[in-house]
């Protein structure tokens, strides 16, 4: 017998949050380092990098 393997559409959706978030956290990077806020900028950068790593998780636990 074969089996069938069914996704999850938990997969998708923290995709498509984790990537907004990320891209909030880029767009945060950027406009912190245009004004010369660099607590904003690194801030912005850690969202980023946070909301990247558990979206890769998201991907392998539920994809």
């Amino acid at each position: 017998m074969s089996g069938v393997r069914t996704g999850s559409d938990r997969g998708i959706g923290f995709t498509v949050v984790f990537t907004v978030l990320g891209l909030v956290g880029a767009l945060a990077m950027y406009v912190g380092a245009v004004g010369g806020n660099q607590g904003v900028a690194a801030l912005g950068f850690g969202g980023a990098m946070l909301a990247a790593s558990i979206l890769v998780a998201a991907i392998h636990v539920y994809g």
